[in-house]
């Protein structure tokens, strides 16, 4: 995958709206399982394409830090040879003079050539960190989107297990409704209704039979009593 399609991927996917995806998905669950795997396969890719970059901005700037010395390097060669031409000159040794001052000249070229080298290298290495800047940025950003991801599943998932059980908890309470005249409960409640009313009546029975033998021996008392008296009265 080339850094420029990867730092397009980061990019996209670092913005991505979880609530738009997920609003517009006809099953949330699985379409976070699936943007997961996406993040995460993504992020994995971008991580080793990142670490290129990375390598290949490290080399450059190493090489051109070697041009950066070996340009001071050759300015210094440069300088030497240029004030052991002068000495040289001054003792009247022309000869030795112009061969330094040559070497002088041959090291300012070597000097002028690494110059050019930093100079050019120079907006190649600046838009490579630059990238390399973005490319960390979205790395994080999409690392804290896998985060959200994750979380979003675990209080979806959560969120569907608790609806579960609500749901069978109503299908319980219907199924034991007692306010239902239709249930078992309230038909059992009306035969021991029944069977209590029962019982009353047959107390209330016994209890009407015992108050009439009692006033049966009431009245023989009385017939008593009469013939008793009559036999008195004849007598007297």
């Amino acid at each position: 995958m080339t850094k420029q399609t990867i730092l397009g991927r980061v990019k996209q996917l670092a913005k991505a709206n979880i609530n738009a995806l997920l609003d517009s998905a006809e099953d949330p669950g699985k379409m976070l399982d699936q943007l997961i795997r996406d993040y995460t396969d993504n992020i994995s890719e971008a991580e080793q394409a990142v670490a290129t970059t990375i390598g290949n901005l490290r080399l450059m700037e190493a090489d051109n830090a070697e041009d950066v010395k070996s340009a001071k390097e050759w300015g210094d060669k440069a300088l030497a040879a240029s004030q052991r031409a002068d000495t040289l000159r001054t003792s009247g040794d022309t000869t030795e003079a112009d061969r330094f001052d040559n070497l002088a000249k041959v090291a300012l070229e070597r000097q002028l050539g690494a110059e050019r080298q930093v100079s050019a290298a120079a907006p190649t290495i600046k838009g490579q960190q630059e990238v390399v800047e973005q490319l960390k940025t979205g790395l994080n950003s999409m690392k804290e989107k896998l985060g959200q991801l994750r979380t979003k599943r675990d209080e979806l998932v959560a969120r569907s297990k608790s609806a579960q059980a609500q749901s069978h908890v109503n299908d319980a309470l219907k199924s034991i409704d007692i306010m239902d005249p239709s249930s078992e409960v309230s038909r059992f409640e009306e035969k021991v209704r029944r069977e209590e009313a029962k019982v009353k009546g047959q107390q209330e029975l016994a209890a009407s039979s015992l108050d009439a033998q009692f006033n049966d021996l009431e009245g023989l008392a009385d017939q008593a009593e009469v013939a008793k008296r009559l036999a008195a009265l004849k007598a007297g």
